[in-house]
């Protein structure tokens, strides 16, 4: 055991670094990406004319049950041999896309659902326009629906990006594959690229559940609403009377709440 942990990694660390921009890059584009499709998708899932939800409905149950790995060898491999080739960034990404976006409209379509249908009549009742309800009712409630589970395949997302090196992207693993190559210390290297990866994904994570606890508290994360807050405050703290409860007094609360 002596001689276990004997890479230079001095003469890697310009690589590694490199490696570890490119893994968050895939991470950051291919979630953005996923988290776009997959909520046009739910629409799809949610619209009241059958075409769009057969569409969607046959997109999702193709990308859900198909390996990531395969549809990794598909975008990049697949698509040259019929004459379209893409570069290593692209169809890695398109192809964490495409897979995760499967999943991630399961979740949106779930919390879009379980804004109860009363929201919508009150909006209504408001004049508001659909555009109206869906942006200011519907969507800040589905987003607090939604949160753990998009979280959850955001961390899974950067794990995955690990197996973009079946196609030599250049990420993490890549770069111990050819640290593996040169130094013969496979052991080694595979501890220290785990390693890499749990600091990524540990602090992600618990970054991401303090942000749900934050937001199913419904803690002001923006100025602008903390300054809503502070005002709605202000003005129930103006009250004439402590036992006096007026209807405006309530709706205050609930504002405030």
């Amino acid at each position: 055991m002596s001689d276990l942990f004997m890479v230079p990694w001095s003469d890697y660390q310009s690589e590694l670094i490199d490696a570890l921009g490119r893994t968050l890059l895939y991470t950051v584009v291919s979630f953005a990406g996923a988290v776009v499709l997959g909520l046009g998708v739910a629409l799809l899932r949610l619209n009241r004319a059958w075409p769009a939800r057969a569409i969607a409905t046959v997109y999702t149950e193709v990308f859900k049950n198909v390996p990531l790995l395969a549809i990794i060898f598909l975008t990049y491999f697949g698509l040259a041999s019929a004459g379209i080739r893409l570069d290593v960034f692209t169809a890695g990404a398109l192809s964490l896309i495409v897979f995760y976006a499967a999943y991630l409209s399961e979740t949106f379509r779930s919390a879009i659902s379980g804004v109860h249908a009363g929201q919508t009549e009150a909006g209504e009742a408001l004049g508001l326009g659909r555009a109206g309800i869906f942006g200011h009712i519907v969507v800040p409630q589905a987003l607090r629906l939604a949160l753990p589970g998009t979280n959850t395949f955001l961390v899974d997302l950067l794990k995955s990006t690990s197996l973009l090196v079946t196609i030599s992207a250049a990420e993490l693993m890549s770069e111990g594959r050819l640290i593996t190559s040169a130094t013969f210390r496979a052991l080694e290297v595979y501890i220290v690229i785990s390693a890499i990866y749990f600091a990524l994904c540990y602090p992600l994570s618990q970054l991401l559940l303090w942000l749900e606890r934050k937001v199913r508290a419904g803690d002001p994360l923006s100025p602008w609403r903390r300054r809503r807050m502070q005002a709605a405050r202000a003005l129930l703290a103006q009250d004439t009377s402590p036992g006096d409860t007026s209807p405006a007094d309530v709706g205050l609360r609930e504002a405030a709440a």
